[in-house]
């Protein structure tokens, strides 16, 4: 039979591609990590030209019996789109050289605003590990896949396990410093009337101490449980003050929740947003709540963010028991609260600001 015209065979080999293709996935984020580890990109960057294959492998800080390796680790990332190569000549002979695809600056270890860390920390071992009890998790009746693995939930994991707690402290700063710069060029006038500000959540601070710099008028407190503000002091208009969200927040102009509601159910997130009422004035005197957190939304013009947002929506099933919510989800969040109303502002790519009145 004529291969071209035998559409069942042809439908059962793309369907075994597509199947092949999401079963080895997981290569592009774990050599990525790899990539990381070995510093290729800040090792090319400082280079300062297109680097040969040579150069590189002569460069890394690797057991030469793996030289022959390192071509295929390259040629799996640049088809990735973490690098590129370019052709370069000595007059004899042409051979291909790497250079750093656009968006791999936003790995380099010196870049202040460096995903690097967020990379590392979102797969560490410890993260994916629950990935592999996800079926067992759906049989059972544990909280999560998380505890299904750990026997514990994430943040009490992370106050027991000091390494990962720190790279997942510094996962939460590498996005905090990306996230806040852009916040404050496109948003500033959103703090421009307050007096105070607690960013609940806060993590080591990395957000309220640039919001302090940038407002000195603030009065700026990062608030987080202890074993995550251990050994901070505050300055200025900064202070560090430990506590549990779910008892308390301490009183402000506004409260800051940056990627906090993701992580909890809708039966939490309304015990959290009305503790964040109660630490706010009402809205004729200033007080607000401003949110950052992704807004689920499906249309042509953003399915891959769609995809992405997704990608998050399955990591807080897995190691939270949260989730990404659309607008109208969110919106039954805040009226169940008891809040007035709200705003959506889409500056963040993937997240957006959300203001919300008492």
């Amino acid at each position: 039979m004529d291969m071209q015209n035998d559409k069942h065979s042809i439908d059962l080999l793309h369907a075994q591609a597509h199947i092949w293709n999401h079963t080895f996935s997981f290569i592009r984020s774990m050599s990525l990590k790899c990539a990381i580890e070995l510093q290729i990109p800040d090792i090319i960057d400082r280079h300062g030209a297109p680097m040969l294959l040579s150069e590189l492998v002569e460069a890394l800080s690797i057991n030469k019996e793996r030289t022959n390796y390192v071509y295929r680790l390259m040629r799996i990332l640049i088809q990735s789109g973490f690098f590129v190569t370019q052709t370069i000549s000595n007059g004899k002979e042409e051979k291909e050289a790497y250079l750093l695809a656009p968006v791999s600056r936003s790995l380099l270890n010196q870049e202040p605003l460096s995903t690097s860390p967020f990379v590392l920390g979102m797969l560490d071992p410890g993260l994916m590990e629950p990935w592999q009890h996800m079926s067992k998790w759906f049989q059972n009746d544990d909280v999560n896949p998380f505890y299904t693995t750990h026997g514990m939930m994430f943040w009490v994991f992370a106050g027991q396990d000091s390494k990962h707690n720190q790279f997942f402290n510094e996962a939460m700063a590498s996005d905090a410093r990306l996230v806040t710069s852009v916040m404050l060029r496109h948003y500033g006038d959103g703090f421009k009337k307050l007096n105070s500000v607690v960013d609940v959540g806060g993590g080591t601070g990395t957000v309220a101490k640039a919001i302090a710099d940038a407002f000195p008028n603030i009065s700026c407190i990062c608030f987080d449980l202890p074993h995550v503000l251990d050994g901070l002091n505050g300055s200025n208009n900064l202070s560090y003050v430990c506590g549990d969200m779910f008892e308390a927040i301490p009183k402000a102009d506004a409260v800051l929740l940056k990627w906090i509601l993701h992580d909890w159910n809708d039966e939490d997130c309304i015990k959290i947003l009305k503790r964040c009422k109660e630490a706010i004035p009402n809205r004729e005197c200033g007080g607000k709540l401003i949110i950052i957190d992704m807004v689920l939304k499906n249309d042509e013009v953003s399915q891959n963010s769609l995809e992405t947002q997704l990608f998050f929506d399955m990591v807080m099933m897995v190691d939270q028991t949260g989730r990404e919510r659309t607008e109208e989800e969110w919106a039954k969040l805040f009226f169940d609260a008891k809040f007035g109303d709200y705003k959506i502002i889409p500056i963040l790519g993937l997240r957006s600001i959300i203001e919300v009145y008492p």
